[in-house]
């Protein structure tokens, strides 16, 4: 079984370093260090950084691949327009046990990432800069640099800059729960989407991209657009990190030059000369197989044009003598796992989901495999971030690439393949808790309550889909999809409301048996009839 991947993996380079460069030198580039092999860094006016990022095409680097001087110019115009002075967010938050990239620069190079970050503040005018991260090692890595310029959280600070540290969970590297936090909130999605250019940690324009997207942005400033470009693809120029585990001889960090063949990364890793399956992007990724590993070169656009994702960077190639559908239960369940139990598609369709692929593994046959489709197709764009649509991408993805394993499955025995545990999860199985210092808040802890659907009694209404979506959607038919569900400890009183307001007096909410808590609920038990009729009123 893979075990998981340690903090600071080994580290290689292919061509001339950028990112990396001075990694030969020491384990870590303090800032004496720093600029020594970097050399000083000079400020740049809002407009001529814009440019700069627009010019050497610098998309963010955290997955969603947004382009970087749009998001620029939006927190620019947002303040400039309110009359605010903005904030500047360096997202560190690598929560994903398949991805290290942006481990290894907060470790070994972090003073590349705080030039991109102290440019950007500079030319916007901010005065607040926060890095977020989730491990103890990038913690006291950045802290130290952060130190060793003479900056600090201090209220007399020309700069006020600090370091929020988070729990390691899926959810925690949305951008909506990094500003959520440093608010003072749980890491979790806040259960609505507001752009942060426009209003985001304290409610002012936030400037929030990935650790790398930032040093990226670094190195061009230093040597200029023209020389960057002359690395990579011409429209897509530069290096890109990336984290290559699961079937392979060595689990690396890369930074190679965008248009290197896919190929030649996974034979410098160890991988098999031909592989199953190539997951790409990471757990919110898409497979690729075989045949189309020898098509992609490393670049965002080739990967999509061949069915595959850039995404967070992560690289997973598997065995043929792995179970893809097995290997892909183990990441589906623990992407179940890592919702944060705010909405009906995240904490009801995942596991859903999950337990569908089971189904199949076990012989459910064509019906278990229709059932996987129709919740992956559920999930979609119903989801208060963007676990659920990446998870449903994945399963979606495993589907389709392993057509004769799943043809196998459904249809006959099995394929007789092992699950041998290849694709690396957290050690332990399960990531600590969502919410700051890693315990379960009052509002997010585990269910106390169910709320059943009486189908003698509904009549298809809708409303309870309206007033809790948290738990309820309906199918085509217009009823509800469940008949029973448990309910979030935050959406508790949103149950109650649902309850009351039935038009026919088909629900009603019980004690989940099931916890382990020994509190008894704040809400009644419902009786069917009578009792629930006089609580209406």
């Amino acid at each position: 079984m893979n075990e998981a991947l340690p903090d600071v993996p080994e580290v290689r380079v292919v061509g001339l370093p950028q990112l990396t460069s001075g990694f030969d030198l020491v384990e870590r580039l303090d800032l004496p260090m720093h600029l020594k092999v970097h050399g000083p860094l000079e400020p740049m006016g809002g407009e001529q950084l814009a440019k700069l990022a627009e010019n050497i095409s610098l998309k963010g680097r955290g997955g969603a691949g947004f382009p970087f001087h749009k998001k620029l110019r939006s927190v620019a115009e947002s303040a400039i327009k309110r009359g605010v002075r903005p904030v500047v967010v360096v997202n560190g938050s690598e929560d994903e046990p398949a991805c290290r990239k942006d481990t290894v620069l907060i470790n070994r190079a972090p003073h590349l990432i705080l030039d991109g970050a102290l440019l950007c503040a500079e030319a916007l005018g901010a005065r607040t800069l926060v890095v977020g991260v989730t491990r103890e090692s990038t913690q006291r890595s950045m802290e130290a640099a952060l130190a060793e310029r003479g900056l600090s959280n201090g209220r007399r600070s020309a700069l006020r800059a600090r370091v929020q540290r988070n729990p390691v969970r899926m959810v925690t590297g949305a951008a909506a729960s990094l500003i959520r936090s440093i608010d003072g909130g749980p890491a979790i999605p806040p259960g609505r989407k507001i752009s942060a250019s426009k209003s985001g940690v304290g409610g002012a324009p936030t400037l929030l991209s990935n650790a790398e997207t930032f040093a990226q942005l670094a190195i061009a400033a230093r040597i200029g657009p023209e020389r960057y470009g002359n690395t990579g693809l011409y429209d897509e120029p530069g290096t890109v990190m990336l984290t290559v585990s699961g079937a392979v001889a060595r689990p690396m960090v890369l930074e190679v030059p965008t248009g290197v063949p896919l190929r030649y990364v996974l034979q410098l890793a160890g991988a098999p000369p031909v592989p199953q399956g190539v997951l790409t992007g990471g757990y919110h990724g898409k497979w690729i197989d075989a045949a189309t590993v020898n098509e992609a070169i490393v670049s965002r656009n080739s990967l999509d044009a061949v069915g595959g994702s850039l995404g967070a960077g992560a690289i997973l190639p598997i065995s043929q003598d792995t179970c893809p559908l097995g290997e892909s239960l183990r990441v589906a369940q623990w992407l179940a796992e890592e919702s944060a139990g705010q909405c009906g598609p995240c904490y009801l369709g995942l596991p859903a989901a999950a337990r569908g692929l089971e189904d199949i593994l076990n012989g459910g046959g064509p019906a278990a495999l229709e059932a996987v489709k129709q919740v992956a197709k559920n999930v979609k764009r119903r989801g208060a971030c963007s676990h659920p649509d990446g998870s449903a991408m994945f399963l979606e993805s495993t589907l389709k690439a392993f057509t004769d394993d799943l043809a196998a499955h459904v249809l006959g025995n099995g394929c007789g393949r092992r699950v041998t545990g290849v694709l690396p999860l957290f050690e332990g199985g399960r990531a600590p808790t969502g919410i700051p210092g890693g315990g379960e808040s009052e509002e997010n802890g585990p269910s106390r309550q169910k709320i059943h659907v009486d189908w003698t009694l509904c009549r298809g209404h809708g409303l309870c889909a309206d007033i809790l979506p948290e738990v309820f959607e309906l199918g085509a038919d217009g009823f509800p999809t469940v008949a029973q569900a448990s309910v979030p400890r935050f959406a508790e009183a949103k149950a109650m409301r649902a309850v009351r307001r039935c038009p026919a007096l088909a629900l009603r909410i019980e004690e989940d048996t099931r916890t382990q808590e020994s509190t008894r609920s704040n809400l009644p038990v419902l009786s069917q009839g009578r009792g629930r009729r006089a609580l209406g009123r």
